[in-house]
């Protein structure tokens, strides 16, 4: 009798997952970004809704939800049903960087379903024409003849943003004053009004703004040269050996969403990596595509974690 009530339930369940797959999406699904309109990740996720939502035939709305450097999102969709109808647009601030910098109500190895991370991106240091320097060199013999006088904005704090200037300020003998906005483009703007001295913030963001001669560009993050801004040289080379702080953002679920979802967006991301209206859109704003399976981005941040745990011990 059991092995028949097990041989049922496990043909209900079979039958179950099938009939979720072939139903799913039958609805609008939600890609929340935790971020402000008009940054870098609201961007990369309005590409990604875009792809999504010709890929699975299913209507994908954009829903910003900005605050606290974009644990504000990343935890309403933590909380969200794990039904496949919500998902983040998340980035590595929100999910690697701020849990190990201050108290969230999420885990970020156990809240979310991870699918993949869809563009990496460096930030890029930009300061306000009216500071007095021109070069990284430059700027922090700057900030070291003015302690405490230069101030930067950033998405948050226990971002990215601000993480990677703490860490530089660290590794500089610095001393920077910190200004949080509501995401990186505000931050930026803020650079160009003149209402902050500078931020280190997401090409997309940078860009613009660049060509536009409304800020200063200094360097980059990444440990090698962008091929975006193959001018500006890499803190790595000039005055911080090993420094690197690249941003990403991937597709997230909260925990627990049906296996089959989790295949059936793992297989759209995979082709939308390799997509050339999608890499072209990406490179627009000084993103790259990128593919990761579910289990390899769950390996990247654990790792990501146990990294951003030690700079934080490093930069007390």
């Amino acid at each position: 009798m059991k092995k028949i009530t097990g041989a049922i339930l496990a043909a209900a369940m079979l039958t179950s997952g099938a009939a979720y797959a072939q139903a799913w999406p039958a609805k609008t699904i939600t890609l929340v970004v935790p971020y402000a309109p008009g940054g870098y990740t609201d961007s990369v996720g309005r590409i990604t809704a875009q792809f999504l939502e010709k890929e699975l035939g299913q209507t994908v709305v954009v829903e910003n939800k900005a605050g606290a450097g974009g644990i504000v999102g990343s935890d309403y969709v933590a909380k969200s049903a794990a039904d496949g109808y919500t998902l983040c647009m998340c980035s590595v601030g929100a999910i690697s960087v701020a849990p190990v910098a201050q108290k969230v109500e999420y885990d970020p190895l156990t809240s979310f379903t991870p699918i993949s991370i869809v563009s990496e991106i460096p930030q890029t240091v930009i300061v306000n024409p009216n500071v007095p320097v021109n070069t990284i060199e430059e700027f922090v013999a700057y900030a070291k003849e003015h302690p405490g006088e230069l101030d930067y904005g950033s998405s948050g704090a226990g971002g990215l943003m601000h993480f990677a200037v703490q860490l530089f300020a660290s590794k500089t003998g610095t001393d920077l004053v910190h200004i949080p906005f509501g995401g990186g483009a505000p931050a930026t703007a803020a650079v160009v009004s003149g209402e902050v001295d500078f931020t280190f913030t997401n090409m997309t963001d940078a860009l613009p703004q660049l060509e536009a001669n409304t800020v200063k560009g200094l360097a980059v993050t990444s440990e090698e040269r962008s091929k975006f801004l193959p001018d500006l040289p890499t803190i790595n080379e000039t005055v911080v050996p090993g420094f690197s702080a690249v941003s990403w953002n991937g597709v997230m679920a909260p925990a627990g969403l049906p296996q089959e979802a989790v295949a059936r967006l793992s297989d759209a991301l995979k082709k939308m990596a390799a997509d050339e209206g999608v890499i072209e859109a990406m490179g627009r704003v000084g993103a790259s595509t990128v593919f990761i399976t579910p289990e390899e981005y769950s390996k990247r941040l654990a790792d990501e974690v146990a990294q951003w745990t030690a700079t934080l011990e490093e930069i007390k």
